[in-house]
């Protein structure tokens, strides 16, 4: 992080999503599920400085009541963006009824993954149903280091259109987030999941900061902590890759 030049890569970032736009939708908006937390904020903020607040929709999708909704609309007023409010709640809770229903008559039961992983896979069925409707473009918004270890849902937050920060570790995107003015309640809150009641440390097993370090430098002097992030590494791999598919060689 000591060379890391924090106004220099922001600018490339806001021209990186204006080409990007101008090649895959111009004229279009970009569409953001809010959270609250520092990626979706910091997101938010570069697509509103490279796209214009008027291109920029902000999307809030609590399951039910979100404690901290107030830091969601902290960030909307403050980059006066638009924005809606989608409560997954009843859809999440029908769909999760049926399934349960369903797994029953398999003799099976509905996993803690299917439960943590339900809701981030309806909240990006609702950015993408906004998009369509709205001429628009869905932000992806996790960071290089959730991405390393797999820390996000195939299909859920793991999903969209562009990434501006695909390529930043925590502590890089925390100092762009700084460095565009947010409010520091936003920019350095505690990551969590919003569904476990843990931190994403508490879950990873090591800090964030333990792990841009060994992102950046190949240094990790713990070696079990070593051995877990190289563990989680190669088993998420397939998460950012396309999907595979057989390759058809026509008889000539």
């Amino acid at each position: 992080m000591s060379n890391f030049n924090a106004k220099q890569v922001k600018d490339q970032v806001v021209q990186w999503i204006r080409d990007w736009f101008e090649e895959n939708g111009k004229g279009c908006n970009a569409v953001i599920g809010i959270s609250g937390g520092k990626d979706s904020s910091v997101v938010a903020a570069l697509c509103a400085e490279a796209l214009g607040t008027d291109r920029v929709i902000g999307v809030t999708m609590p399951n039910g009541v979100q404690p901290d909704i107030a830091d969601s609309q902290q960030l909307i007023y403050h980059l006066g963006i638009r924005h809606c409010n989608v409560n997954i709640h009843s859809t999440y809770n029908a769909l999760m009824a049926v399934v349960e229903e369903q797994l029953a008559t398999l003799d099976a039961e509905v996993s803690r993954q299917t439960v943590i992983n339900m809701p981030p896979r309806l909240r990006m069925t609702t950015l993408y149903a906004i998009s369509q409707s709205m001429n628009g473009r869905v932000a992806n918004t996790c960071n290089l280091s959730e991405d390393w270890v797999g820390y996000s849902t195939r299909y859920g937050d793991a999903a969209g259109d562009f990434s501006p920060l695909g390529g930043l570790t925590v502590r890089e995107v925390i100092a762009i987030g700084k460095e565009l003015g947010l409010p520091t309640s936003l920019v350095e809150k505690t990551p969590s999941d919003g569904l476990t009641g843990k931190s994403d440390e508490d879950n990873l097993g090591f800090t964030y900061a333990v792990l841009d370090h060994y992102i950046r430098t190949g240094e990790c002097p713990d070696p079990k902590v070593k051995a877990l992030i190289d563990d989680k590494h190669a088993k998420n791999l397939f998460k950012l890759k396309p999907i595979p598919h057989f390759e058809y060689k026509a008889d000539k």
